[in-house]
This record gives C-alpha cells, sequence and structure tokens, in this order.
C-alpha cells in the first residue's frame, strides 16, 4: 500500500507543479523552461526528481493522516506491547533503527513507509489484529520490517524521479510540436497538451513501477522467511487468501477500478497470493 501512496502522491505533484506552471505562463507571462532540448531537460529533471523526493519525504506524515494512524508512543494493552516488543526485536535483527508502531481502522492490511531505514513507520490494521494469531502477524511484521531493510522506497523514489524526468520531457517536446504557439515555454495549448501527455505517459510509465512493486514483495517475503521463519507470513499470507475479495481492495489496489484479466495484471502492486505462496516455498527449500 505504501507504494501506491507514493505513486498517487507524487502523481498529484505533478499535476500540481504543471498548474503552478500553467498559470504563470498562461496568466503572467511566466515561462520558466528554456525554448532549448537541454533546457527542457535540465527543468525536467529538477522538477521529475524534486516531484519525487517531495513526495518521499511527505510519505510518513502523509500516511498517518490519511489513514488516521495512531502512534503506540505508550503501550496501554498487553497487544500493544507485545507489538512493540516484536517491531523492536526485528528491527535490531535486521539492523534498523527502531519506526514509529501504529494501529489503524481498516480491512486486514499492513505497510511500511519513511525516508530511510532510520525513520520509519510500521502500521498494522484492526482488522488483520483480528484476523490473525501473533505469530502471523509476526509474519507480516516481518515482511514490512524488510521493505524497510531493502530500502524499497528510497530505490521506487529513484526510479520515480528518472520516469517523472522523462515523462515531462516527451510531452513537453511533443507537447511544443502540437502546439500552434511555436515557443516552446508558454502558450496555454502548450500547456494544456503537456498536462494531458504528462498523465497519460504516467500512467504507462506507472507500469513499470507496478512491476518494480511486485519483485520487491517476492523479495520481502523472503527476507521475512529470513527474520522471522517460512511459516509465520506462509500461514498469515495463506489466511489472507481466504478472505472475501471485497475485503481485500487495500492488497489489490487496482480490482475496486475493475481491471481485470492482463490489464489487471500489469497493473497489480502484489503478485496473487497463490504466486507469493508458492515462491516462498521454493524459498525456504534453498
Amino acid at each position: 500500500m505504501s507504494m501506491v501512496m507514493l505513486i498517487v502522491m507524487n502523481l498529484a505533484v505533478m499535476v500540481s507543479l504543471y498548474i503552478v506552471l500553467f498559470i504563470l505562463g498562461a496568466f503572467f507571462g511566466i515561462n520558466i523552461n528554456s525554448s532549448s532540448m537541454l533546457g527542457i531537460f535540465a527543468m525536467s529533471a529538477l522538477f521529475g526528481f524534486g516531484g519525487s523526493f517531495f513526495s518521499l519525504f511527505m510519505s510518513k506524515s502523509m500516511a498517518i493522516k490519511g489513514m488516521n494512524v495512531r502512534i503506540i508512543e505508550h503501550p496501554s494493552t498487553e497487544f500493544e506491547r507485545w507489538l512493540v516488543n516484536t517491531i523492536a526485536r526485528q528491527a535490531k535483527d535486521a539492523g534498523l533503527g527502531m519506526p514509529d508502531v501504529g494501529i489503524f481502522d481498516a480491512p486486514p492490511n499492513a505497510f511500511a513507509t519513511g525516508r530511510d531505514r532510520n525513520n520509519a513507520l510500521v502500521a498494522v490494521s484492526t482488522g488483520l489484529i483480528e484476523l490473525m494469531n501473533k505469530d502471523e502477524i509476526s509474519g507480516v511484521l516481518a515482511h514490512e520490517m524488510t521493505h524497510v531493510k531493502n530500502g524499497d522506497m528510497i530505490t521506487m523514489t529513484l526510479m520515480q524521479g528518472v520516469i517523472n524526468t522523462f515523462v515531462m520531457f516527451a510531452s513537453r517536446v511533443i507537447a511544443g510540436l502540437l502546439s500552434r504557439n511555436n515557443n516552446r515555454g508558454g502558450g496555454a495549448s502548450y500547456y494544456m497538451i503537456s498536462l494531458v501527455l504528462n498523465v497519460v505517459f504516467s500512467f504507462l510509465a506507472n507500469i513499470v513501477l507496478m512491476w518494480y512493486s511486485r519483485v520487491r514483495e517476492y523479495k520481502a517475503d523472503e527476507g521475512a522467511v529470513d527474520l522471522d521463519g517460512a511459516n509465520n507470513i506462509y500461514y498469515a499470507l495463506a489466511k489472507l487468501g481466504n478472505i472475501p475479495q471485497e475485503q481485500l481492495s487495500l492488497n489489490d489496489d487496482y480490482k475496486t477500478f475493475g481491471f481485470v484479466g492482463f490489464l489487471g495484471d500489469i497493473l497489480r502492486t502484489h503478485p496473487q497470493i497463490e504466486q507469493r505462496l508458492e515462491n516462498i516455498k521454493k524459498y525456504s527449500k534453498r
């Protein structure tokens, strides 16, 4: 889920930047980028990486606010003490700093986010707590801690920055060719065409990010095996697979939008649970 939040937040930042550029160019005559290819690429890189890193640095606070996460500062129940202690043990075993620990109200789910390995947030939902026993929850926590250990959010940010750069560059060059205004730096038609192309190209480019996310889910499962044993994460996923599909919208992110078949597969941030279970069995044997 944290991967999806980062992608959506990044896209929102990029659209906001385009709106600002449009207003500056169309109404105030302030055109930021140069008419040269080098100028367009430099501006694209600046805004592209700027947008992705802004999303990364805001990911933790946005997750807390967006998911209404309650941070456990002083455990008040036996389960909260167990949860904090389990994450502390896994963080030590993984060589990580202690992350913030939180609980949020939602169907079965968990996520990890944060700008670096030592400034992370790991949160579990009330639905997950109700569904699973402590061993299974421990397996899920180990999966999320592996995301932190592997630096998946940082790698995603760098990939997003590269994609943003080339998406912005391509959309502005093509918009300059299609718009009637020969000056690439301004013109209402130029900015509108550029904005539309940016959204379309971003959607297509995010297919690459979705593929990367699926690869990292396999790696996080394998890390959970190393950190907490194969049984806990395996049975946690198996139990999750028996939940009615309508309760899995947070784990199967695009199902609620009606994507099915091949298109649904390439837009998944998580592999099918059956595929993950098979990968865990193969990895644990190795």
